[in-house]
């Protein structure tokens, strides 16, 4: 993953949502960096704050008896790098509790110990419209 290009960091995220759907915590552990930040704002407009410990534990437990192929759904409607610094804007389709949910993501990037990895991401969670089945 030592690609510094759109490619690269589209690469970081596929791998991401790959380890977090199989609940790997060595994976997530290597893709978000030491500082990471997770804002999750909701359609109600509560707010939720997590570091990488409390997010890896939310993470685990929503995906725990699960089926991965339910995660998996994405459209990466922006990707960037430019230098050292990686952008993705995503939405993901993904079961939480017992509905679905749209996730709308920012996620920004950075290009450290020769890999890209998650500083931030800005979530903005909503009910499905149309479920996918």
């Amino acid at each position: 993953m030592s690609d510094r290009t759109e490619t690269g960091v589209r690469a970081a995220i596929e791998d991401l949502m790959n380890v977090a759907v199989h609940g790997d915590a060595s994976g997530l552990d290597r893709v978000y960096h030491k500082d990471m930040q997770i804002l999750m704002l909701d359609i109600s407009g509560e707010l939720a704050r997590f570091d990488k410990p409390g997010f890896m534990a939310l993470m685990a437990s929503s995906v725990k008896d699960t089926n991965p192929d339910d995660h998996k759904w994405a459209r990466f409607n922006a990707v960037e790098a430019v230098g050292d610094q990686g952008h993705v804007l995503i939405t993901r389709r993904v079961p939480i509790g017992e509905a679905r949910k749209v996730l709308e993501l920012s996620i920004d990037l950075v290009f450290e110990d020769d890999r890209w990895q998650v500083t931030r991401e800005v979530i903005f969670a909503r009910p499905d419209p149309d479920p996918i089945s």
